[in-house]
C-alpha cells in the first residue's frame, strides 16, 4: 500500500507523562505495540477510509456513529526505547517505554477546522454539501473532538514537504536512513531523533537567531510556535522527525545525498557571519530540492 505523503514531527513521553498511574487501556497497547512508521501511515489512511465508507459517513475518523471517540483514540500508539534516540551533553531521555498516541481523530478535527477557515469558497461548499452539515456544526463536532483529547497533541504532520524551521530542532549526524529495497518498500525511511532538552535548546536559539536577521514573520514565526508546542511536554520526551510516505518520492541516490539539515545549519551559521550571499544560495538550493517535490501534488 502507498503510504500518504506526509512528513511527521512527532514527541514521545514517558509512560508516567499519561498520569500516575496511566490508563490500564493505553498500558496494554504500550505492552503490545507492533505499529511501525510505515504502518503508522497506513493505519491513518485506514481510519479515514472506514469513515467515508461507513453508512451514513462519520465526520472524523477514530469516532464512532455517535461521535465519541473510538477504542482506536486510545490504542493507536508509535513505541520507542530511550536507547534509540541521541543526547547531547547532560539531556535525559526516559524511562521508557516513550509513547507517541497517533490521535488521528484529534488531528483530523484540527485540520478540518483550518480547512474551513482558509479553503477557496467553491471547495469549502463542495464539502459542506457532501457531509450535509452547516459550517457551525462541523466546527462545534471538531471542537468537541480536541476537547476530549487529554493533552496536547503528539504529532504535527504536513502533506508533501517538510517546513525547514523544523531541521533547526535536529543535528544532522542524528540521521536515520534505512533505503530498504526500493521506494515502495515499507521499511524504507529518513528521520532524526533527538532529546526534547536539546531540541528545546536548538529551536530557543534558532528562534532568537532568524527573528534578529529576518524579522518575527516568516521561519520565526514558525520556530515560536514550535518551540511552544515542544513546551507541553515531559522534559524527558524524544523529538522525532520523519520524511515519512516522502521517501516514496525520492530515489536511494537523492534520498541518500539529502543534506537538509546540513543546509539549514549552514544558512544559522551564515545568519550568525553575517554572510548574506551564503545564506541566499543555500535557500535557493533548498527551496529548488522542495518545491520539485512538492509539485507532485499537481498530478495527484
Amino acid at each position: 500500500m502507498i503510504r500518504p505523503f506526509v512528513a511527521y514531527l512527532r514527541v514521545y513521553e514517558p509512560l508516567p507523562a499519561f498520569g500516575e498511574p496511566p490508563d490500564e487501556q493505553l498500558v496494554r497497547a504500550v505492552e503490545a505495540a507492533t505499529l511501525t512508521h510505515a504502518a503508522a501511515g497506513e493505519r491513518e489512511h485506514l481510519l479515514w477510509l472506514r469513515s467515508q465508507i461507513s453508512i451514513p459517513p462519520r465526520l472524523l475518523p477514530a469516532e464512532l456513529a455517535g461521535g465519541a471517540p473510538a477504542p482506536s483514540a486510545r490504542t493507536d500508539v508509535l513505541v520507542l526505547d530511550p536507547e534509540d534516540v541521541p543526547t547531547a551533553g547532560s539531556a535525559v531521555v526516559g524511562p521508557g517505554p516513550l509513547v507517541c498516541p497517533l490521535e488521528v481523530r484529534a488531528r483530523s478535527a484540527a485540520a478540518l477546522i483550518g480547512f474551513l477557515s482558509e479553503a477557496q469558497p467553491a471547495l469549502r461548499a463542495a464539502v459542506l454539501d457532501a457531509t450535509g452539515l452547516s459550517a457551525d456544526a462541523i466546527r462545534s463536532r471538531a471542537n468537541a473532538a480536541l476537547r476530549d483529547l487529554p493533552s496536547t497533541m503528539h504529532i504535527l504532520s504536513t502533506t508533501w514537504t517538510v517546513p525547514l524551521p523544523w531541521f533547526c530542532l535536529i543535528e544532522p549526524d542524528e540521521r536515520r536512513l534505512v533505503l530498504g529495497s526500493g521506494q515502495q518498500d515499507p521499511e524504507r525511511e529518513l528521520s532524526w531523533r533527538t532529546a526534547m532538552t536539546d531540541a528545546l535548546r536548538r529551536v530557543a536559539e534558532a528562534e532568537e537567531l532568524v527573528e534578529e536577521v529576518l524579522g518575527e514573520s516568516g521561519p520565526a514565526r514558525i520556530l515560536a510556535e514550535t518551540g511552544r508546542w515542544l513546551s507541553n511536554f515531559h522534559p524527558a520526551s524524544a523529538v522525532e522527525l520523519d520524511y515519512g510516505g516522502l521517501v516514496q518520492l525520492i530515489e536511494d541516490p537523492i534520498l541518500e545525498s539529502d543534506t537538509s539539515a546540513e543546509e539549514v545549519h549552514a544558512i544559522l551559521q551564515a545568519m550568525r557571519g553575517g554572510v548574506v550571499e551564503e545564506i541566499a544560495e543555500l535557500f535557493q538550493t533548498l527551496r529548488d530540492y522542495w518545491s520539485d517535490i512538492a509539485t507532485r501534488e499537481r498530478f495527484n
